[in-house]
């Protein structure tokens, strides 16, 4: 089955490298200018370090193969002679980049970043070498964020050298410069931790020091456990401001007070909260429910997205005489076909228009009967609906039409793409390519809810599921185990954890004698919001699960609407690309 798209919250936090295990390479260049595209490189000079302690450095001249100007030498000492011996850079660049290690993860330092990882990647790009594109740390850029102008006149390399009492002073020869820049790195980073910096990854999103609000709540994470759940921030009134899941409940919670977030809202969120509630789950996938169970139930001012999931519209094939289309927030039990949800009305409307393409389905509202099937309608009088409204069909003849039209629905969407298809060539062909698009966008939207449908139908339909797969990630290492889920109607009804050593069968009856008691009830989602169930489909597709048992067969129509995928992924070469060549 093909992945679903669907607006729920991102995925888990990454545990985090703390800043004593990350490897830094701290550079510094000396050139015959200032502009990458008319200058050379005459030195290249870079250490390395992790946890205070240098693991190496690297030094070169560079021929720039260009001529040194005089205030160049005068400031730098190097002359046109002591560069004449020198390899040209095409000759340096391997070397560097293998000490540099950008591409194993180490961060890339310089004062005044930009000016030198623009002459590197300059003679990457020149001599096809690929830039590694690493994270890069810009010390003129964090002084001026957390050293203020009443402690140093200027942000200057030596200013900042001799702030923090760095041994090595600048000279403007590149291995002293980087060896002033590691020391002024040092006295930042140190910094940084006043500020609650503690990682690589909250390093990488600082961006100003934490407000005089985010300071002041920076206790809320204490007593927070360093385990994997959802937090739920709350105002003094208790109620819910924000809904979360993480890896690391703690570090995740106390982020929200450092200089390392940066999102507007959540700032301002944390002038409000007074509160945290932990709730430590078992396996991601329990977190991912838990958060989008609590985000529908509470709905949290701050979490922008999935709050509602009862407001999602549906398109129904309506359970009467004489059926038509409606676009529903509702799915009832009236043995009505529906198809969705959708993640807009707008796709809904698309998705009934490119039934409408295909049916004689009526258009109006008016209540038809076979005693009455000629009710005024003015959509009838615009040739625009079906024939029961002028008589032209009988409620037998009508109800071949309808369920043709729920067969598309709900299981071969065949009749819909080759009448639509057939229409985008014609359309293409006459150079009428912004009508093809219409109809284009019709076809997509009307296959992705039925291919949604389709899925969550399949699932819904298995009384009782059991799947297992071995932990993953960085956590692996020291919880070692299996995942195990039961899965009821598609909604998560328990979660567990099994380390090694239990009996998996014993583990496996104890979770399901424990399990939620679910129902069966209508439409392709009755049990669970189709953002659960999608999150469930996530984790049973995604490599290394295994079914341990399954009450019934887990199956979707073989025609169904996951065969046309190629169809609705117009952004990666699909859609009309792949109608031209079938």
């Amino acid at each position: 089955m093909a992945e679903q798209h669907t607006p729920v919250q991102g995925t888990l936090d990454d545990l985090g490298t703390p800043l004593a295990e990350t490897t830094f390479t701290v550079v510094d260049l000396e050139t015959t200018g200032t502009r990458a595209d008319s200058a050379g490189i005459t030195e290249i000079g870079a250490v390395q370090v992790r946890g205070g302690e240098v693991l190496g450095e690297f030094s070169t001249l560079v021929n720039p193969g260009l001529p040194i100007p005089p205030f160049i030498t005068l400031l730098t000492g190097i002359t046109q002679a002591m560069v004449a011996p020198a390899p040209p850079v095409e000759a340096v660049l391997p070397g560097f980049l293998e000490f540099a290690a950008l591409d194993r993860g180490a961060i890339l330092v310089a004062h005044n970043a930009p000016f030198d990882v623009g002459f590197l990647k300059a003679a990457c790009a020149e001599y096809g070498y690929p830039w590694p594109s690493p994270q890069v740390v810009d010390t003129v850029a964090l002084a001026r964020r957390v050293v203020t102008r009443e402690e140093v006149p200027n942000h200057k390399l030596g200013t900042l050298a001799g702030f923090f009492g760095v041994a090595d002073q600048p000279t403007h020869r590149a291995l002293d410069d980087a060896r002033a820049t590691v020391g002024v790195l040092h006295g930042l980073l140190e910094r940084l931790g006043s500020f609650g910096v503690g990682t690589a990854e909250e390093l990488r999103r600082f961006r100003s020091a934490p407000t005089a609000a985010q300071r002041t709540k920076r206790r809320i994470a204490e007593g927070v456990p360093e385990a994997p759940g959802v937090y739920v921030f709350t105002d003094a009134k208790g109620e819910a401001l924000y809904v979360g899941k993480s890896t690391n409940l703690r570090r995740r919670v106390r982020s929200y007070f450092t200089g390392s977030e940066k999102r507007g809202r959540i700032r301002e969120m944390a002038g409000l909260v007074e509160g945290v509630t932990p709730i430590v789950c078992e396996t991601g996938l329990e977190a991912e429910v838990r958060e989008l169970r609590l985000i529908a139930e509470r709905k949290p001012p701050y979490n922008r997205r999935s709050r509602n999931p009862e407001r999602a519209p549906w398109l129904k094939l309506t359970a009467e005489d004489f059926p038509r289309l409606s676009i529903v927030r509702t799915v009832r039990d009236d043995g009505a076909p529906y198809l969705g949800p959708f993640r807009s009305a707008r796709e809904a409307e698309l998705a009934r228009e490119a039934l409408h393409q295909s049916f004689p389905l009526r258009q109006c509202t008016r209540r038809i009967t076979p005693k009455n099937p000629t009710a005024a309608c003015v959509l009838a009088e615009l040739g625009r609906c079906g024939a029961p409204c002028s008589g032209a069909e009988s409620a037998e003849d009508y109800a071949v039409h309808a369920r043709a039209a729920a067969g598309a629905m709900t299981a071969d969407p065949a009749a819909v793409v080759e009448r639509i298809t057939a229409q985008i060539r014609e359309l293409s062909a006459d150079l009428r390519y912004e009508e093809a698009a219409a109809h284009r966008d019709r076809l997509a939207a009307f296959l992705t809810a039925a291919a949604r449908s389709q899925r969550l139908a399949a699932l819904s339909a298995i009384p009782e599921l059991v799947a297992a797969a071995p932990a993953r990630g960085p956590e692996s290492a020291v919880r070692p185990g299996w995942e195990v889920h039961v899965v009821r109607r598609g909604r998560l009804a328990n979660s567990g954890f099994m380390r090694p050593g239990d009996d998996p069968a014993e583990f496996v009856a104890a979770l399901v004698s424990t399990a939620e008691s679910v129902f069966p009830g209508p439409g392709p989602a009755p049990c669970a919001s189709a953002w659960e169930m999608e999150c469930v489909l996530r984790w049973l597709e995604s490599p290394g699960v295994r079914l341990a048992e399954s009450a019934e067969g887990w199956t979707c129509p073989v025609n169904g609407a996951e065969k046309y995928r190629h169809l609705t992924d117009w952004e990666r070469g699909g859609g009309l690309s792949a109608l031209s060549h079938r």
